[in-house]
This record gives C-alpha cells, structure tokens and sequence, in this order.
C-alpha cells in the first residue's frame, strides 16, 4: 500500500480537539449539553424511545441486517447515516475527556455494525435488508456512498478520540470494497453519489490511516462529476427507468445534483444547498493536498456566488423548498425560506477549509456568522427540539394553514423522519473546539479565528505554549488573551479582527498596538513571548443597521439588526401582533441590555418605533383611501438564534424603517 503523499499542502491547519479546551459563558453550557442532553437524547431517539417523536428505527435497522431482529426496513434510505453522525459526536465528546459509560455503549453499536458488514465488506441497512441484491443500482437517489461516508466520518473521530481501530478497520475494509468497484479503470464504475459526503470522508480517512488510495478514490469522486457520458443516465438506462407519472414526470436535473458540469467549469452555486457547500467541501481539501489552482480558483468563485448572491443575513442558504435548493440571485424570501439547518453546518465546514488554504478573514467571518446564527437557531435551549428550516418571517395563521409554507414550523420538534439536522448540530457543536484556532504549516503562528473563552496547548517553534481566552463575547467586545511558556519564545499570534468591526483597540501588556494594520483581516502580533503576557482585544460592538443589496426585493426599505456577531430578530412576545407594521425612525437609538434571566442570558436591543393606530369601534373597510394614524411603539429585538423559545407567535428579522 503506498502511503499517504498529499498529507494537507495546506498553509493552516486546524487545532485538534485534544489540544482545546472550552471555558466559555456563552459555549461551555451548549457544549455541556451536547455531552449531557443531547447525545443521550439523540440515542434515545435512534432507539425510538422519545414519545410522541417520528420513529427513527436507525440501531434496529442494524439489528435486522446482523440477523440478530426479524422486521421490515423503516426509514429514510439515509437511515444510517444518523447513526454515523451520532457516532461521529461521541468521538468528539471523548476527544474532550473519556466516558467510561458512553464508550461502552459505542463499542456495543459498533460491534453491531461489525457483525452487520457484509463479508466482502458492504454495509448499508437499506440494501442490505429492503433491496438486497441491487446495490450500487441507484447512486443517484439512495445516499448509499453518502452513508458509507458519514460512517467514515464517525470511525475517524473515534479512533483520534480513542485510539481503537475496531470502527476504522471496518470502515477501511468497507472503503477498500467501494474502491475495488468504482474508479477509472476497465470494469469499475465510473460514477459518484447524488448526494456528495464520502468525497470529503475518504480525505479525513487517508490522513488517519495514512493511505494514500483513500485521496485517490476521493479525488476520482470528484473529478469524474458531471463529466459525459453522464452516469446517472447510463444508470438509468440500465435499471430501466421509467417517467415519473402524472405530474410528477419532471426529476431533478443534474444542476441538483452538482453534476451539470465537471466541477472546475461549474461558476454558480446550483442544486440541493446541503449537498453543494459537501461537495466544496472535499474540492477545497483536494485543492490543497495536490496544490490544484483550477480546482481551487473553482472553489473561490463558488464562494463568491454563494455569500455575494445567495446567501442569508443569517448565513442561511438555499431558499426554496422544493428541492431544498440554491435559487437565482438574491431570491431570498423571508417567510418561505428554506435555509435548511444542514446548509449552514455545511457552510461552517467549507468555510474553514477555505480559512486553512487562504489564511483570509472573508472566510473566518462567515464561519462565524452561520455558527451563532443559521446553526444555533437550529437547535432549543435545552436541546430537545429541532429547526430543521429556519424562516427570517413566521406568521403562525399562514404557516399552520398555507400548503406552500408546510415546511415552515412555528416550533422546533422532538425529532424528524428525515433526522439529518439534529445529528449534525451535535457533531458541530461537540467539534467547536476544532474551528477555533489554528497554527501555520511551519509551526511558527498561532491564528485565533474566534473568540470562545478556554485554553489553546500547542508546540510553536518548538516551544509549548498554552494560549487562553477570557471574555462574554459575544455580548461583550473586551477579550482577553494570555500566555503560558516555560521559557521565552518567539512566534507570531495572529489575531481576526471581524469585519463587522469598524474599531479595534489592542495593548500587549499594557501597550497600545497599532490595530489597523491588518494582513487579511489578521493582525499579527509578532514578538518574543514570555510566561504571563496578556494581549487585550476590545471590539467595538455598536447596534448596526443592516441593509440588504438592491436587488433582494423581499427587503427593499427594510432594515435588520445585528451587534457583533448576532443577527436579531423581533418577536411576539416582546412587540405583539402584526409585526409587519412596526417601523423604525431613520435615527433610531437604540439601547441594549444584557438580561441574565431571558433566554439563558442574552442582550435585548431596545428602541420606539411606530404602529398603526386602529380606531375603536369602527367597521373597517379592507381598503380605503383613508391615511391610518401612527402612533410611538416601543420595540424589543432578540438574538435569531433565542427565537421561539417562549410562546409560539411571530417572528421576524427584516423591520421596515423610514
């Protein structure tokens, strides 16, 4: 077997979760619930054991396929994927320190899924149990080498958190049988999922393992994408398929599938958003580790579709329902949106891959943006309920009765029969530790992507430094950075100073720096360090008014308000009905507060606006020429992400102004 030769090539690479820990008001609660709520919950309900949730079926699904349980497959043909994802998260779980009970119980799942893998060794429920016989017959509808994976994704984490090889031996043999049926060679299959995943798994299973045939067979994935003959007709064809009746006959074209196109050709972000930032995904790990410009450049000129274009205030994107899908530029409705909780996860993983290669703040702040926004809104309070599309508007009366808003929930759910969302949240929120810092390839820079609260270890020029963060953010600008080093030692800290900050103040121990020199949006502390050295970072962190680009004609005079990082939005709860007739003054001044009861302590913004005055006791036409009085009302936002976590009512994040 030759080994790895395309490592990373990347400038940055990422802390390991084993080098960071989170101590953070903001975060260690969401992190600790993940560990004590969550991944318990999730379990639950992969065992269908939550009450009143959709059934998940998931670990029984094995059960059948091991012999070890007699019934019929239930569920999603992605079903497993759930699995994998619950798996992945308690990998980063016992990254952060080991569980002796949640290990046992993963080692029984993955035991079972041992005995479930097929001898040459295959393993997908759906095939296995429903449609034995006719894998790899439909790769563009049924997620089998999405499953396999996520299923890699999760032996990965293990392994780094456990050292145990038992779940990526099974995943390699798995891994090496797909690479025994697809490829460019005479008699393989020249094809790829509908549904991009293992692209991106098959790079984090070489650089565990150290096999250089896993980036191949990943880079074969997504080099061969849309090329012609296209293989989701030749498939087709041979499984003689049929038009859809009725009027269902149109299916998806291949844009959905980001198969329209070779991937260097492809200019505009298209198709299924989940399965779009996947695929961009594993192109930028790919750019990197064979220094590929055309695939990179791709890449970049993807991005700048989607934030340019097509992307949320929220980092929420794909728009529309059907097809779960990128639309045409600046299509982004507010009360239809999609923005599927999946897509921003998605976002914050390209984003990152992105911020290793090209060490640029563009890519640090939309990671930022989508990950205390369009993910956090994706996820309750205390964790038990779910977003899986997350509207900018809701007005209950419609969204419960409009059969073009059925996606749009008032509330979040227990659980979903198509449960990928909750899953992914968790995995997300468990890895936090890994989008924090990270250190430059000659081992000589340290960057700080975000600012969560909690300790850093890491060798930099051979010296161990312990880098720490103490702050509210993101309530609060004022962060403070310190330095543990058993000797004095020279490296560079490299600093992001988000682009929503219009000012930045710096003092290293007690001095002024000079904080508008700027080197991609970092600013880089270069200086010979010694033991307890402080960096203080003060972030102005002004109420600012956001406007939309002309052409989102959904927002055309309205206005959004963000501070720092959070987007917020305005509520029932706080403002009454029909929040649609709020306005706010032009000049308006705003207060905020930081409210430790509401909503596990967030800041409110505060300000008057107007509404409309209804008289009393008329009979009121539908339309009239008549002008309706407008009186001062007061008006309450709260972060996006806190939304519908009291009674059920409104919501909305775009206010008209003046």
């Amino acid at each position: 077997m030759s080994k790895l030769e395309h490592a990373t090539n990347r400038p940055l690479e990422a802390a390991n979760l084993k080098q960071v820990s989170i101590e953070d008001p903001f975060w260690t609660p969401r992190v600790r619930n993940v560990t004590d709520t969550v991944v318990p919950y999730q379990w639950q309900a992969l065992n269908d054991e939550i009450p009143g949730a959709e059934p998940s079926h998931t670990v029984e699904n094995f059960r059948i396929a091991a012999g070890e349980a007699e019934g019929e497959y239930y569920g999603m043909v992605f079903q497993d994927s759930d699995l994998g994802k619950w798996l992945e998260t308690v990998g980063f779980v016992l990254a952060g320190g080991r569980d002796p009970e949640l290990e046992r119980i993963a080692d029984e799942v993955i035991d079972l899924l041992e005995r479930a893998q097929q001898p040459d060794g295959y393993l997908n429920t759906y095939y296995q149990v429903k449609e034995p016989g006719q894998r790899w017959t439909n790769l563009r509808d049924n997620h089998e080498l999405y499953c396999a994976g996520h299923l890699m994704e999760a032996a990965v984490a293990y392994y780094e958190a456990t050292g145990k090889r038992k779940f990526l031996d099974v995943m390699c043999r798995y891994a090496d049988y797909i690479g025994e049926v697809f490829g460019a060679e005479p008699g393989k299959k020249r094809g790829y999922d509908g549904h991009p995943e293992i692209e991106l798994a098959l790079v984090k299973l070489a650089r565990a393992t150290g096999e250089q045939k896993y980036m191949e067979l990943s880079k074969f994935f997504v080099d061969e994408r849309g090329q012609r003959p296209h293989f989701f007709e030749i498939e087709a064809q041979e499984r003689n398929e049929q038009p859809l009746p009725g009027r269902r006959q149109k299916r998806m074209g291949h844009d959905y599938f980001q198969a329209h196109l070779p991937v260097r050709e492809q200019k505009t972000a298209e198709g299924h958003s989940v399965r779009a930032v996947y695929l961009y995904s594993a192109m930028a790990d790919l750019a990197a580790a064979y220094k590929d410009e055309t695939l990179m450049e791709a890449c970049k000129t993807l991005w700048k579709d989607v934030v340019a274009r097509k992307m949320y205030v929220t980092g929420g994107i794909g728009s529309q329902e059907y097809g779960e899908r990128f639309t045409v530029p600046f299509d982004l409705p507010n009360d239809r949106a999609y923005a599927e909780t999946c897509a921003s996860i998605g976002l914050v993983f390209w984003a990152q891959r992105m911020l290793q290669i090209e060490k640029n703040r563009e890519y640090a702040d939309v990671m930022e943006l989508a990950l205390y926004n369009g993910v956090l809104s994706g996820i309750s309070l205390d964790g038990k309920s779910y977003f899986y599309v997350n509207p900018l508007e809701v007005w209950p009366d419609t969204a419960d009765f409009r059969h073009d808003m059925s996606t749009v929930k008032v509330t979040r759910q227990p659980w979903f029969g198509c449960a990928c969302c909750p899953p992914n949240i968790a995995r997300l929120i468990a890895s936090l530790g890994s989008y924090i810092y990270s250190v430059d390839a000659s081992r000589s820079s340290l960057y700080v992507h975000l600012f969560i609260g909690g300790t850093m270890e890491t060798q930099l020029n051979g010296a161990t430094v312990k880098w720490t963060q103490r702050s509210n953010y993101p309530w609060d600008g004022r962060i403070t950075m310190s330095v543990a080093l058993e000797q004095p030692s020279a490296f560079d800290a490299s600093i992001r100073i988000p682009g929503w900050c219009r000012k930045a103040t710096v003092k290293v121990n007690g001095e002024s720096v000079d904080a508008s020199r700027l080197a991609n949006g970092y600013l880089v502390l270069s200086r010979t360090w010694t033991d307890g050295d402080t960096v203080e970072l003060e972030l102005d962190m002004p109420v600012d008014v956001v406007r939309a680009h002309p052409n989102v004609r959904e927002n055309a005079g309205k206005a959004a308000l963000q501070r720092g990082p959070i987007v917020y939005c305005f509520e029932e709860a706080d403002n009454g009905p029909n929040l649609r007739d709020l306005v706010l003054p032009a000049n308006a001044q705003f207060e905020v507060t930081y409210d430790e009861a509401l909503l596990g302590g967030v800041c409110t913004i505060s300000t008057t606006g107007t509404r409309t005055e209804l008289p009393d006791g008329e009979n009121m036409s539908l339309y009239t020429t008549r002008r309706y009085e407008r009186v001062p009302a007061p008006v309450t936002a709260i972060p996006y992400y806190a939304w519908s976590n009291r009674t059920p009512g409104e919501m909305t994040v775009w206010i008209r102004v003046e």
